[in-house]
């Protein structure tokens, strides 16, 4: 059979033939429950932007999950809306600052959202900073009306990139003269500000929202939103639902992760042909999702911290349990020299380890031997084969990928 032939056919079979979009996060229902406040905060904020004034720039707080972009994005659709059918002139950018992270490709952005030709746009790289400031300048008085800016994960370009593009955003509004620029930053750092140059803080002026963590009611209630939207309800349960929501309510509620757990616990029921999305469907998506963030987390790691992690590994293979620290450089200075690296400093190491813990990568924690003091005791979080393997995808290390060093002898 054709592979296509053959995929039409198991698509036809599928547990579930809905709109799938729906139980993706990036989907930004007309209601967002337990939001309800946020987002009239917001709108309140914005509005004076409908009157040709400038809004206050706004810092938006909370972890990963509450629903902080979905509320902005949810808003600036409705902003749009209306400024659509009242001929207003306020337009909007949604920049992630994962992506788009340095001064440059901010203000690239900015720009080539006015563009109309491609032969006009600025490119990738290339130009010198004051004529892509200029450019953007010229644009944006074309424009004369309200742009807001929205900054999402701005902490990862403050800190990748510093203040200095803040501070020419928030500089462009006395060098217009027909139009104004407001700023949305959304963070899941509450410290974000601390980050930032006095220079920068004091042209600031924002005003905060702080987004709660979703309980599992409350996550339980977006879950039945997005079921009851997809016409989905023959597929999952309520105790299924409701358990997606109790998983993710223990990850800081996390309504991403809910909605994930949702949508693979699906492809996972369909896999095997069931007929419908079982609890041990929910279980198998939140050990595929589990494993999906630390090989994500390992494969982002700089190289010196991978060697780090593998020799923690590879200490772990050989049998010894609570590593100390001595233990890991002595590992970690075989193996680089093998990969044809230069180890870094003992104390260098101590710094990747404590990382390597922050990520929950490994358990690094102080233990108390009386009189003897107290050190350091090592060991992994993450199951030892697998994270091997995503270690040894990394090109410099592929050759690492079958190295075993000698077991340790326990003494009785």
């Amino acid at each position: 059979m054709n592979l296509f032939e053959e995929y039409i056919t198991k698509k036809r079979m599928r547990l579930f033939t809905g709109n799938r979009e729906i139980l993706m996060p990036s989907y930004i229902p007309e209601r967002l429950p337990h939001r309800e406040k946020e987002v009239s905060r917001l709108g309140e904020i914005l509005a004076p932007s409908l009157e040709g004034v400038k809004p206050s720039n706004v810092f938006i707080y909370g972890k990963t999950g509450t629903g902080k972009t979905a509320v902005v994005k949810y808003v600036l659709r409705d902003l749009e809306r209306v400024t659509t059918v009242h001929n207003l002139n306020v337009r909007s950018i949604y920049l992630n600052c994962e992506t788009v992270d340095t001064h440059y490709s901010v203000l690239q952005n900015i720009g080539n959202f006015f563009m109309k030709k491609w032969d006009e746009r600025i490119p990738f790289t290339g130009w010198p900073m004051e004529k892509v400031y200029e450019t953007v300048k010229d644009k944006l008085n074309d424009f004369g009306g309200i742009f807001i800016v929205v900054l999402d994960e701005i902490d990862k370009l403050i800190t990748k990139s510093g203040d200095d593009v803040l501070y020419h955003l928030l500089n462009l509004n006395d060098e217009l003269t027909k139009a104004r620029v407001s700023l949305i930053g959304i963070s899941n750092n509450i410290q974000v500000t601390q980050m930032l140059d006095a220079r920068v803080k004091s042209r600031l002026s924002q005003e905060r929202i702080l987004f709660p963590p979703y309980n599992a009611s409350q996550l339980k209630d977006i879950l039945m939103d997005r079921v009851r939207l997809a016409n989905a309800e023959d597929v999952f349960s309520e105790e299924v639902i409701g358990l997606c929501a109790a998983l993710a309510a223990q990850e800081h509620g996390d309504a991403r992760r809910a909605i994930d757990l949702l949508r693979i616990s699906l492809e996972m029921a369909e896999r095997e042909g069931a007929v419908r999305v079982l609890p041990r469907h929910v279980y198998e998506a939140s050990s595929q999702i589990e494993l999906s963030c630390v090989a994500e987390a390992i494969r982002t790691l700089p190289i010196q911290q991978k060697l780090v992690l593998l020799s923690i590994l590879l200490n772990s293979e050989m049998g010894k349990i609570n590593q100390t620290t001595g233990e890991v450089y002595a590992t970690y200075s075989k193996i680089a020299k093998m990969v044809g690296m230069q180890p870094v400093t003992q104390r260098r190491v101590t710094d990747f380890i404590s990382e390597l813990d922050s990520l929950g990568l490994i358990s690094a924690s102080l233990k108390s031997f009386g009189r003897y003091g107290r050190t350091k005791v090592i060991n992994p979080a993450i199951p030892v084969d697998e994270a091997k393997e995503v270690i040894t995808e990394d090109p410099f290390l592929e050759d690492m990928k079958n190295i075993k060093l000698p077991k340790q002898t326990v003494l009785h």
